[in-house]
């Protein structure tokens, strides 16, 4: 009776733990889905497979990149893309605190890149055109732009690289989209301003720069009147003015960063965007003075306005906040990750 008992048992629960096991096994090798972010090489089929709670982590070292230059795909280190990168993206004057923060911020955007592959190299896991992933300089071009402040200058960008080894920024268990621009004009500006996509990490947040501590802070461009028609009219050939100058530019209307949303020009609704485009400005924090004699345009601050300000964070080194203030002020609510 007593075998009888203990192999009843042994059924019972061999009943109860083997659907458990069947559902864990369910998007394995059968062609169901796969669970998200799985790691390469387990397809899947791992029987107790938990997606990671957060990106891991890794020495700048221990991993190596393709990365598409003039063409070449190059295999190098993390750590030797970074020093590249840090010095084509950032001054190497700036602060250490600046410079460690373009470091983590860099090696985040490498780290999302790894894990969203690029259409438009998909041979490589990013590219040194800065039109489309991030400026990059080898040695040889960063020797002949140094001259005899090659070593030292080195030394400054390879220490913010090191004293960051391998740290980027999660949120909600992936890299974060670590964008960064030049300077902005108080306020950096809304992803979704931008790109028609919130993500909430990429908000706007106040930024310290002024036109004290930023070169070419504020630039203003005039056009004759005829110049101002002639750029509108060739992107827009709907576009009508009459003879008077002070009646063409109407209606602006502002984001909540103060940067330009869209105005009407000549009866048609420009964007911000576009308006920058089309004039070759800095940026999307415009303003316009009218006269029968120019249209000028003024604009202040540098980039698309999203994320960390590269002048902003040096502002803020500079009056002795840390890498870890800077990255929290400019991406609030993502997560610094350490190896």
């Amino acid at each position: 009776m007593k075998v009888i008992a203990v192999i009843s048992v042994i059924l019972v629960l061999f009943a109860l733990i083997f659907p458990i096991a069947a559902c864990w096994d369910s998007a394995g090798p059968s062609g169901g889905p796969q669970p998200p972010d799985a790691p390469a090489g387990d397809g899947g089929d791992s029987l107790f497979y938990v997606p990671p709670a957060k990106p891991q982590a890794v020495r700048d070292t221990e991993t190596q990149i393709k990365l598409l230059v003039d063409g070449q795909i190059r295999q190098i280190s993390v750590h030797d893309y970074l020093t590249g990168a840090v010095a084509a993206e950032m001054p190497v004057s700036f602060a250490p605190e600046a410079l460690k923060a373009q470091a983590v911020a860099l090696r985040t955007y490498l780290a999302r890149k790894l894990l969203h592959p690029s259409s438009a190299h998909p041979e490589a896991d990013i590219c040194a055109d800065s039109g489309c992933c991030a400026a990059w300089r080898g040695e040889d071009q960063l020797r002949e732009k140094w001259g005899d402040d090659f070593e030292a200058n080195s030394a400054r960008i390879a220490a913010a690289v090191e004293d960051t080894d391998g740290m980027i920024l999660s949120y909600g268990g992936e890299p974060i989209l670590a964008v960064f621009h030049s300077s902005s004009a108080g306020r950096t500006e809304d992803a979704q301003a931008v790109w028609l996509s919130a993500l909430p990490y990429l908000v706007s947040v106040e930024s310290p720069e002024s036109a004290e501590t930023v070169p070419d802070y504020v630039v203003s461009a005039a056009f004759t009147p005829e110049e101002f028609c002639d750029t509108v009219t060739a992107a827009h050939p709907e576009a009508s003015f009459s003879d008077q100058p002070e009646t063409w530019i109407a209606d602006p209307v502002l984001t909540a960063s103060g940067r330009l949303d869209h105005v009407t020009v000549g009866g048609v609704t420009l964007t911000g965007r576009e308006i920058r485009s089309l004039f070759g400005l800095r940026s999307t924090a415009v303003t316009f003075d009218v006269t029968p004699e120019a249209v000028t345009v003024t604009s202040t601050g540098y980039g698309h306005g999203v994320g960390m300000s590269q002048y902003g964070a040096q502002t803020m080194a500079l009056r002795g906040d840390s890498f870890q203030d800077i990255l929290a002020a400019y991406y609030p609510g993502a997560e610094l990750v350490a190896p």
